[in-house]
């Protein structure tokens, strides 16, 4: 007799987009989880998403030009995913077309129609929030395993990845050995994968994550991933609601996080465009550690905004 919880991990059905062999970069990923925010049941197969790149780059604190764009969706949209069952093997493609508008701010992407059910079965195992969440992350890795642990969140720990199983899923290793491996070394593996992906999904999301090496004799052979739910450090952004009061919204969160309350000083940086992006460009350099502030972040923000 199985017991309930081995139950559950057997129906837990993997996603084709978050189990497939790909690597995608910081770009593309922040591409798709975007997209994956825009997309809407009652939409038709047709449907034409646009992808306004301020939104993008507003949402993530990071800027992206159009040639690393037209690069991103060029190789997102050549990579295969194989979605493998008992029944078939099946090879799908992404998009059925990108079209970039000159001088319009954004680009149009149409879905190939077999990819749309697994996106949406993707996006069922995100909230609004999370969505933002994934947006926030800077690590490529960070993402990728923040989508792994999305997926299991209902049960509390993700199934037991061998360690060559979850190393190809990120791409580092490749399964026909003819590319060089990533972070052979356990180590490696841990510093910069796992370690900088638990700190960032833990400190952004609502996640809280942790992993188990697991060991085969002397050497480590598989990893689990355990979630626990906490509560969100941040205010998610309604992807519904037009951008500039989500920034307005998100700018206000930010001055009460470095405990600035004068209402004249909130309602002169939120009347000045400029000051609201070097608001948000202060909070991406001090989340990344390009900007230090250990005892007064606050202060040296109205320094920089030369309010004080």
């Amino acid at each position: 007799m199985k017991r309930k919880k081995d139950a559950h991990l057997e129906i837990r059905q993997h996603n084709a987009i978050t189990t497939a062999r790909y690597d995608y970069s910081a770009c593309q990923l922040d591409i798709l989880f975007y997209l994956l925010s825009k997309l809407k049941k009652e939409d038709t197969s047709s449907h034409e998403y646009q992808i306004y790149v301020s939104e993008v780059e507003f949402i993530t604190g990071r800027q992206w030009n159009y040639q690393q764009l037209r690069e991103a969706t060029s190789d997102m949209g050549s990579r295969m995913f194989e979605v493998n069952t008992d029944q078939s093997y099946k090879q799908i493609w992404m998009f059925q077309k990108v079209e970039y508008m000159h001088g319009k701010g954004h680009f149009n992407i149409k879905l190939s129609e077999d990819i749309r059910p697994y996106l949406f079965e993707l996006k069922d195992n995100f909230t609004s929030y999370q969505l933002h969440s994934a947006l926030k992350l800077s690590s490529k890795y960070a993402k990728r395993i923040y989508q792994l642990a999305s997926q299991w969140k209902d049960i509390g720990e993700t199934k037991q990845y061998s360690i060559d199983e979850f190393k190809i899923m990120l791409k580092l290793k490749d399964p026909a050995g003819k590319k060089e491996e990533q972070f052979e070394r356990v180590n490696d593996l841990k510093k910069y994968v796992l370690d900088i992906a638990v700190r960032q999904i833990n400190e952004h999301t609502d996640l809280n994550i942790g992993y188990k090496l697991i060991k085969q004799g002397r050497a480590f052979q598989s990893v689990r991933f355990y979630i626990i739910k906490q509560a969100p450090q941040q205010l998610p952004i309604n992807f519904d609601e037009p951008i500039e009061e989500a920034r307005i919204q998100t700018a206000r969160q930010i001055l009460e996080t470095l405990g600035i309350k004068d209402s004249k000083i909130i309602n002169q940086i939120l009347s000045e465009k400029n000051l609201i992006d070097n608001l948000f460009k202060f909070n991406y350099d001090l989340k990344t550690g390009r900007t230090k502030a250990d005892k007064n972040a606050g202060g040296l923000l109205l320094k920089i905004l030369g309010i004080r």
